[in-house]
């Protein structure tokens, strides 16, 4: 399927643990609040089953689990206050920090982001199902391999490896 944005799309929203580089992605049919708030709540469950899986009490999690830090820039979607008050009452764990604007050398899902388009481009799929279950491999079952010391830079709108 070619390129075209009136034929089809694949919306993706993606966290990377800086710990490990674990990733996170979900696919999405429009990157608004409501699927931010939908995504946040997956990830905030599966960081729960990771908790219990390693034999904790799921109750314990909101005092004794990790508290985590999701960076963000500064999508209107990211900060409309309703569900910020919600995230912050549901996911008490979760803390919410913006990046500086303009900035994606601070923020690693941007290499992530990079390399699937790079490992993508020129290539025609038959469908757009076709395009997120190679998405999905690479993303989620670590097909993709990344190289995490390049620096990034901002030209413009253009996010540049170096």
């Amino acid at each position: 399927m070619r390129g075209d944005r009136r034929k089809g799309r694949v919306n993706a929203m993606g966290a990377i643990r800086y710990s490990d580089k674990k990733r996170f992605v979900e696919f999405l049919g429009k990157s608004n609040s409501n699927s931010f708030y939908k995504v946040l709540k997956l990830f905030y469950q599966d960081l729960i089953s990771e908790w219990v899986e390693a034999g904790n009490n799921r109750e314990d999690f909101t005092e004794k689990g990790c508290k985590i830090v999701i960076v963000l820039d500064h999508a209107s979607f990211h900060k409309k206050q309703e569900y910020i008050q919600i995230i912050k009452t549901e996911m008490p764990n979760i803390h919410l920090e913006y990046l500086p604007e303009y900035s994606p050398d601070y923020n690693l899902i941007e290499l992530v982001w990079h390399s699937a388009k790079e490992y993508i481009a020129n290539r025609l799929f038959k469908s757009i199902e076709e395009l997120e279950v190679l998405l999905h491999k690479l993303l989620n079952e670590g097909g993709l391999v990344i190289k995490w010391g390049r620096k990034l830079k901002n030209k413009g709108n253009a996010v540049i490896t170096v």
